[in-house]
């Protein structure tokens, strides 16, 4: 039957061992500060890539904040320069209002001017002329006849000259 020997079994035992131990020592431990060292590795990069991304992520909000910022302050230069050129074209209605009128005063004045130097001048020949009217008249004296003939010519006078 089935001897068991001892110091087989024994020897067998320490081989064991000491294979297990030289295994252990030489090729497990290694081997599992490897396996150590790249987990601890990829839980780096793992957490660099975590900490890339929310500090992308927060890039992208100021990012976000600065092209909002960027746009209000466009909308506001553009309103400003909206109001200005309203301003501007009202100061220019205005302007060109007051220099209508200033000219449709001058105008009127240079007008009123016109008239009355004609009105002198008129009077001063209705005057003349009446004066030589009545010298005419106390020269001679007049019919009813020779009186419409005189103030007929009068009249034409008057006439040519206006």
């Amino acid at each position: 039957m089935l001897q068991i020997e001892i110091g087989t079994m024994l020897f067998q035992l320490v081989a064991f061992i000491v294979l297990m131990l030289l295994v252990s020592k030489y090729a497990l431990r290694p081997m599992l500060n490897t396996m150590q060292q790249r987990q601890e590795h990829i839980e780096g990069q793992i957490k660099a890539a975590e900490k890339s991304r929310k500090e992308a992520e927060e890039l992208i909000e100021e990012q976000r904040e600065a092209l909002e910022k960027a746009r209000k302050e466009a909308k506001e230069i553009i309103d400003r320069a909206k109001a200005q050129k309203d301003r501007e074209a009202e100061e220019i209605i205005a302007k060109a209002q007051e220099r209508a009128e200033r000219m449709i005063k001058e105008a009127t004045n240079e007008i009123e001017r016109e008239k009355e130097k004609a009105l002198a001048s008129l009077r001063s020949e209705v005057g003349a002329l009446s004066v030589q009217l009545a010298s005419k008249l106390i020269e001679k004296e007049l019919d009813g006849k020779g009186q419409a003939e005189l103030v007929e010519s009068y009249l034409e006078q008057v006439g040519r000259v206006q």
